[in-house]
């Protein structure tokens, strides 16, 4: 039973997501636009088809061990607010604040902003009334278009739903999550047996071991590493939000079996579906290209308009129908992939707030069961990530972020094997101790590439985090008495 504190709405979470719900939970939140947009960056880094289907490959294997060692503490603690729970109880309440602070200003925000704002843009292929050029309101600094109207739109609506209560957000995100995968299923299939082209099948193999750098050296020993983990930047953030399911634990029926079920499941099918649409695009398209091709063939993977790979590989099969047919796809998939992240966001604050570690009226619920507050804020200030601009250079900081408390959350295991040896543990991480360390060094060392090779990336990140010091000591002093 929750905890009930005076003053606060006595209401409990409903157990309404089973195994099926809680898998579309993961897969749902995982599968946004990136697939069909960051290969292009990750085809620049590495220049060879054999390397890219390598950092995909990589990114799979790093997500899956992450999920089988994640399944360990969610059946010891099924409880709402999940990663910031984890941290709290294997180290101290600091660092699981310094999660939940970077997850409300980043991480869960800066990503619901980012696709919101592609599902705007994509919209606006189907219906051009939709431009960051048709400007609505221009304050000077701050412009608003109608790419931001229907981003913020897209938010506000869904965080309306899931006010309503766990039903309705799960009713939205197993339709669009089992619609996604099936039309992603459906996209392989045509890549792979129709969309065919012979000459790019041809020129891909020829170079298929051959990683060439932008300036036309050879990549190998550390710099290949190196490029390697710089490509792994898009993969990472296509891959994320896994962990959602942890958040809304409360909320699981059997959540000791199925959370660790769904968790293996749902990134093992995304995983395989993402690496095949990689396939996709080495059948249709060469990887190496020309920056002013006149074609989607001479353009290559690599320099595709936009970086719009889905279109690019299906104009083949589809001529210039393909730009729309792949819109509607990412305007359905991103719809999809937000309602699930906003839908698990708001019980990582109620989860703080319980702690008086965030404002105290996100520790209730509201009739429906759900932390209204919470859901709320997370609403304002994503929005205000899209007015703002700098929602995109946000999230250029969100993988080092986000891999910094992966990291911290799988080292947790071990903390919490030795100081709560006699805590029953439902499952336990397949492969101990090897997989979560095998992690822990591929992640780490994919941060320490980042921190040389892409620093405005990286410490940008590694700051906000560190911000959060100074912000719990005086939250600690000063905030838990607000009432907002």
């Amino acid at each position: 039973m929750e905890r009930i504190d005076e003053g606060l709405t006595k209401t409990e979470f409903k157990k309404s997501l089973g195994f099926i719900d809680s898998t579309a939970l993961v897969a749902g939140s995982m599968i946004g636009s990136g697939i069909f947009i960051v290969s292009a960056d990750i085809a620049r880094n590495v220049g060879a088809p054999g390397w890219m289907l390598i950092v995909w490959i990589i990114t799979g294997i790093m997500t899956i061990f992450a999920a089988l060692s994640y399944g360990e503490l969610a059946s010891m603690m099924p409880k709402a607010g999940g990663q910031y729970v984890y941290l709290r109880e294997a180290f101290n309440p600091l660092a699981g604040f310094l999660y939940g602070w970077t997850f409300f200003t980043v991480i869960q925000t800066g990503t619901i902003a980012a696709v919101a704002m592609a599902f705007a843009k994509f919209a606006g292929v189907l219906v051009p009334w939709f431009s960051e050029t048709n400007i609505l309101l221009n304050l000077g600094i701050l412009k608003i278009s109608t790419v931001h109207l229907l981003a913020i739109t897209m938010i506000l609506v869904l965080t309306f739903n899931n006010l309503q209560g766990i039903r309705n957000g799960k009713w939205v995100q197993n339709v669009f999550t089992f619609l996604k995968v099936a039309l992603l299923i459906g996209f392989i299939i045509l890549g792979l047996f129709f969309a065919g082209n012979p000459d790019a099948v041809a020129m891909n193999k020829s170079y298929f071991w051959k990683p060439v750098a932008m300036d036309g050296s050879v990549l190998g020993g550390w710099a290949l590493i190196a490029a390697i983990g710089v490509a792994m930047v898009g993969s990472l953030f296509s891959s994320d939000s896994w962990n959602n399911i942890t958040f809304a634990a409360a909320e699981v029926k059997n959540p000791k079996r199925n959370i660790p079920l769904s968790l293996v499941t749902g990134v093992t099918l995304v995983t395989v579906l993402y690496i095949l649409a990689n396939f996709v695009y080495l059948n249709a398209l060469p990887l190496r290209g020309i920056a002013d091709g006149t074609g989607v063939f001479e353009k290559g993977i690599q320099y595709a308009a936009n970086d719009r790979l889905g279109s690019a590989s299906m104009f083949g099969l589809f001529g210039a129908l393909a730009a729309l047919l792949m819109a509607a796809f990412v305007v359905i998939s991103t719809f999809g992939c937000n309602n699930g992240l906003i839908l698990s966001g708001a019980r990582v604050y109620y989860a703080m707030a319980k702690d008086n570690l965030f404002f105290k009226s996100a520790a209730s619920l509201n009739k429906n069961s759900v932390p209204a507050a919470g859901l709320k804020f997370q609403a304002v200030w994503a929005s205000l990530l899209c007015l703002s601009g700098t929602y995109s250079n946000l999230l250029d900081y969100v993988v080092f972020a986000v891999l910094i408390f992966y990291v911290l959350t799988i080292a947790g295991i071990f903390a919490l094997r030795r100081k709560q040896p006699d805590v029953e543990r439902p499952y336990k991480t397949f492969g101990y101790p090897v997989i979560p360390v095998i992690y822990m060094a591929a992640a780490s060392l994919i941060m320490f590439v980042l921190l040389i090779y892409k620093p405005n990336y990286t410490w940008p990140g590694l700051i906000i985090v560190i911000m959060g010091v100074p912000v719990y000591y005086i939250w600690k002093r000063f905030g838990g008495k607000s009432e907002l």
